[in-house]
């Protein structure tokens, strides 16, 4: 985000993890992240590795044990609930915690992300809907189920 003609993470460098989450798709993202290619200066980022089951964890922390030996420039956040830090791989990873503020101001990030999400050439597609031709929106209520 130094400059906003960075591009936003790609489809490969993000893992978002639910209880659900298998130990294939964990292994195949951490084999990216971890096993040296021509791939660049890619940021891996696991989102809510607290999410992981028990046994899938166990089996991203061996595998991760294994694989992190081939290379030791690679590049991984894993982000979790800061209320679930005493699940597995918070625990697990917790000698490399870092607790996070964003650097940057509030109304930089928005200007960033509205320079990556907006619509070039406004026509009929689905970014008419939100605001500003946003291809992406947050729609959400104080009542659930109200038809979102």
């Amino acid at each position: 985000m130094n400059s906003p003609d960075q591009p936003l993470p790609t489809f490969d460098e993000v893992l978002l993890c639910t209880p659900q989450t298998t130990a294939e798709q964990v292994g195949l993202f951490l084999r990216r992240c971890l096993i040296p290619c021509s791939g660049g200066e890619k940021i891996y980022t696991m989102l809510y590795a607290d999410e992981l089951s028990y046994d899938v964890s166990c089996r991203a922390e061996e595998l991760f044990q294994y694989l992190q030996h081939y290379n030791n420039t690679y590049r991984l956040v894993i982000l979790c609930n800061c209320e679930r830090e005493h699940s597995y791989i918070p625990s697990v990873f917790s000698r490399y915690k870092v607790h996070m503020i964003p650097q940057r101001p509030l109304a930089e990030i928005q200007r960033y992300l509205q320079h990556h999400y907006r619509v070039a050439q406004p026509s009929s597609s689905a970014a008419s809907v939100f605001k500003d031709n946003m291809c992406v929106g947050i729609v959400s209520s104080k009542r659930a189920g109200v038809g979102k």
